[in-house]
């Protein structure tokens, strides 16, 4: 165990972040060219996604295996198959529906939403693939920055250090985005935090999974918005946002609005109020006996020991005497009267 520990110091993890970070680029460009090969245009940000998906927990499994010796690197990668993660990933689901509905109700106060409704049967059919590759690219995004990425890095500076420097990173990768704006970096900012939030609160991904995949479903397939500048997986409704660019976020949607910003950032407390058991049940210290060690058996040898050695006083022990009533004789008790 001292070996093991002596091992893994902040240097080591910190050393460990950085492959984890370079192998998310590298899988990044993996996915990319492989699903350019294999599918048509229509299902390439699906494929893409899914080959992501894998070679995100593939490589990281691999590295939590070598690296650190991890006897379930999936699992602790973030997702553990314990009991109630279900209920943890509905409990985001509902903190990100919540906040995209709120930011939609103030839009349509503010401005104005129309938004156009298509039947086709086909079209409702591309919506599960849709909702399949909004749940993949909120898993894959809590992979890179809330998994062994993260967890190497929070070893190194702490959890702090790590959900500041996370939310810096995540905010430099959404600037590759077209339409970026400095709306839309400081919604990246606080959206990192509260999903760094989510996941030290619970030591898992199934909250920040579906907060994730909640607060963008939410705006692209029920209310028809682009979504960080995408504006085509929304096969049922059709969403067109009206107002000043403030409010709407013009083509790059909610995530690039004063609004959204607001919004998370009142989110913070909500989510830290319904994780409150979670974060007890998972980041409560343990409680490990402590005192000086006493070996009672090697105590009683040494006491029989010292007893029984040569030249060690003895104790006599005599019987007790008899009743005195009846041991003197009767002269002497007529004698003393």
């Amino acid at each position: 165990m001292t070996t093991a520990a002596s091992a893994d110091n902040r240097l080591r993890a910190y050393a460990q972040f950085v492959t984890a970070v370079v192998w998310f680029f590298v899988a990044t460009i993996v996915a990319r060219r492989s699903a350019l090969g294999l599918v048509s245009d229509a299902w390439h940000p699906f494929i893409e996604q899914a080959v992501l998906v894998f070679l995100l927990i593939a490589g990281y499994g691999l590295m939590g295996l070598w690296f650190n010796r991890q006897m379930h690197p999936v699992s602790e990668q973030g997702l553990p198959l314990r009991k109630g993660f279900l209920r943890e990933g509905a409990f985001g689901l509902a903190v990100g529906w919540g906040a995209a509905l709120v930011c939609v109700i103030l839009l349509a106060l503010g401005g104005g939403i129309a938004i156009v409704i298509l039947t086709r049967p086909s079209a409702w059919a591309w919506l599960v693939s849709d909702a399949a590759f909004f749940a993949l690219w909120a898993l894959g995004e809590e992979i890179a920055f809330r998994g062994y990425a993260f967890q190497r890095f929070e070893k190194s500076v702490g959890s702090l250090g790590a959900a500041l420097g996370f939310a810096a990173y995540y905010a430099l990768v959404q600037l590759q985005l077209p339409g970026t704006s400095r709306e839309s970096v400081a919604v990246s900012l606080v959206f990192s935090l509260l999903l760094s939030a989510a996941y030290l609160r619970t030591r898992a991904l199934w909250l920040s999974w579906g907060l994730n995949f909640g607060w963008k479903a939410s705006q692209g397939l029920v209310f028809g918005l682009a979504v960080e500048g995408l504006n085509t997986h929304s096969p049922v409704i059709q969403g067109n946002p009206m107002g000043p660019f403030w409010l709407t976020g013009g083509g790059f949607g909610l995530d690039g609005t004063w609004i959204a910003f607001a919004v998370l950032v009142a989110a913070l407390p909500v989510l830290f109020r319904i994780t409150r058991d979670l974060d007890f049940r998972y980041n409560a210290p343990l409680l490990v006996p402590a005192g000086i060690p006493v070996d009672l058996d090697s105590a009683v040898r040494a006491q029989h020991e010292a007893a029984i050695a040569p030249g060690a006083p003895l104790a006599r022990i005599a019987a007790a005497p008899e009743n005195s009533a009846e041991t003197t004789p009767a002269g002497s008790l007529s004698d003393s009267q």
